[in-house]
């Protein structure tokens, strides 16, 4: 259903290019940014993002306008929250990772002069690129050079080097890395630093390192050398040119916490939301805090092993890396018969297969912990939902667990109708191949309805 809605919607939408409308006829294409939607969102995101155009359609669809509040309690990198401040909706996110939720608070702060910003940007420049100079090294390599040899290079303090991926940054790109921190440091404007680190946190990620994204991250080939001020200096003109472009939403109520959204009483108001727009973690072995390790640690968001504890702490668990003893969100789905059936399962083929591991003896209880904690969240939101508030999480099925199928749509509706939700229905948004059983998994929307 969602996915015939959607093209009719995108199709219809008459600033398309033609280019776009005629890329509309694969799944894999409705989780694509359109080109024109590339303004703000594409300063820096998740590779696990949800598109604009799927929040257009259920803003659209649950009829909601500039006197209502929509929230994303899953807010990422700020999709929704974006989309909705371009449309002139007050919107709200919650965030547990300080890197998401400093993205997306940048992402909606549009207020920086876009020729003041460039100013100051070249006058960093200048600066790296002199202290570079300096020392003998030069930011774009033309050709092939030994200049990291003559001298000391910058490097990050061990301990907290050890909280990267190994081999994620080259020493030369990172040294460059370092002297333009230093530099921003320097010379910071409190108008523009945030944006200035947000263009040098996307840099990091999409040409400095050496990471690769497929959708979980590695490292890939070695990159002994690669352009960091260049780079940034791109990233930070097109921040400053989508900001000339941008429509002027002083008044608009537009924020993201910093917090847990199984506490969001903690956070919001009650009876102050209309609408929620998201995309939670799905249950599988995708590591958001490794996914964004190398900026978040670059940029000062987490410093020690007791800092990413506490962050992954904040989670909800959706994958063995941030499970923990002391964890009891299982007791919100301790009599749901099917989610005790799938951890039995996973469990019983574990020991089938004679796997023994540490993360494979957490897949059972991991399960149970995902949609405890989900549980836990939708009813935690209640008291926050206006009477007849409605609601699209977009979910996915899994088969990451030794190969056991977890509907997770059908799951989290059955848990949300337990809750007093309506469930309005199950949208089908694309199907994915699975990387594990070669089986095509539905990609969904869950629509529910808060009565009241």
């Amino acid at each position: 259903m969602i996915q015939k809605e959607l093209w009719a919607d995108i199709h219809n939408t008459p600033q398309l290019s033609k280019e776009t409308k005629t890329r509309l006829n694969s799944s894999e294409e409705l989780n694509k940014i359109y080109p024109e939607d590339r303004p703000v969102h594409e300063w820096y995101n998740f590779v696990l993002s949800f598109p604009p155009h799927l929040v257009r359609n259920y803003i659209r669809n649950f009829n909601i306008c500039n006197n209502h509040q929509v929230l994303d309690p899953f807010c990422g990198t700020g999709t929704t929250t974006v989309e909705c401040k371009k449309l002139g909706i007050p919107c709200v996110g919650i965030e547990a990772h300080p890197m998401a939720h400093f993205a997306s608070n940048v992402k909606m702060d549009w207020t920086p002069d876009p020729n003041a910003l460039m100013k100051h940007a070249n006058e960093i420049t200048k600066s790296a690129l002199g202290k570079l100079r300096s020392e003998g090294i030069e930011d774009i390599p033309i050709l092939s050079t030994e200049q990291d040899k003559h001298q000391q290079l910058r490097s990050l303090p061990l301990e907290i080097s050890k909280l990267l991926l190994k081999d994620s940054i080259s020493p030369l790109p990172l040294h460059k890395t370092l002297v333009l921190l230093d530099c921003i440091e320097k010379q910071r404007d409190k108008r523009y630093y945030h944006h200035e680190l947000l263009a040098l946190a996307k840099a990091l990620v999409t040409s400095i390192s050496n990471l690769r994204f497929g959708p979980e991250v590695g490292v890939g080939p070695t990159k002994s050398d690669s352009p960091v001020i260049a780079t940034w200096l791109s990233n930070t003109c097109s921040i400053a040119e989508d900001l000339s472009t941008l429509p002027n939403y002083k008044d608009v109520k537009a924020v993201v916490h910093l917090g847990d959204s199984r506490e969001i009483q903690e956070l919001l108001e009650p009876n102050s939301i209309d609408a929620v727009i998201t995309s939670p973690p799905y249950p599988n072995e995708k590591d958001y805090t490794r996914t964004t390790r190398l900026e978040s640690v670059l940029l000062g968001f987490i410093n020690s092993k007791e800092e990413l504890r506490k962050l992954k702490r904040g989670l909800i668990r959706s994958n063995t890396r941030c499970v923990y003893k002391d964890d009891d969100d299982d007791k919100w789905v301790r009599e749901h018969p099917e989610i005790q059936r799938i951890a039995k399962a996973i469990e019983s083929r574990r020991i089938k297969l004679g796997k023994t591991s540490g993360f494979e003896r957490l897949y059972s209880k991991v399960t149970k912990q995902y949609f405890g904690g989900m549980s836990r969240h939708l009813a935690e939101l209640r008291p926050i939902l206006r009477p007849g508030a409605k609601l699209a999480y977009v979910v996915g099925d899994q088969a990451s667990y030794l190969r056991i199928m977890i509907r997770t749509g059908q799951l989290l509706a059955d848990i949300a109708k337990s809750l007093g939700y309506e469930l309005i229905g199950i949208d089908l948004f694309r199907t994915r191949l699975s990387t594990a059983t070669k089986e095509h998994l539905r990609e969904e929307v869950l629509v529910l309805r808060w009565p009241g």
